[in-house]
């Protein structure tokens, strides 16, 4: 079976309205506020859960994935 792993984040500047949303859904704090935007601080902690992209009320991020094989 197949297992997705983290690509990238993807946050759209211009839609992110730093609400902080995505970053309390964080089970693993990979994402924090720089004061304007949200950003991937500790990307290689990320699980591809995709809570922040769930949650996110603007749709201003976006987990890529690709597949893993087992």
């Amino acid at each position: 079976m197949a297992k997705e792993k983290l690509k990238s984040h993807v946050v759209n500047e211009e839609w992110c309205k730093n609400c902080g949303i995505c970053v309390a859904f964080c089970p693993k704090k990979v994402l924090e506020s720089d004061g304007n935007t949200v950003k991937a601080v500790r990307p290689e902690d990320c699980i591809a859960c995709r809570l922040c992209e769930m949650r996110c009320p603007d749709l201003a991020i976006e987990i890529e994935t690709e597949q893993e094989e087992e």
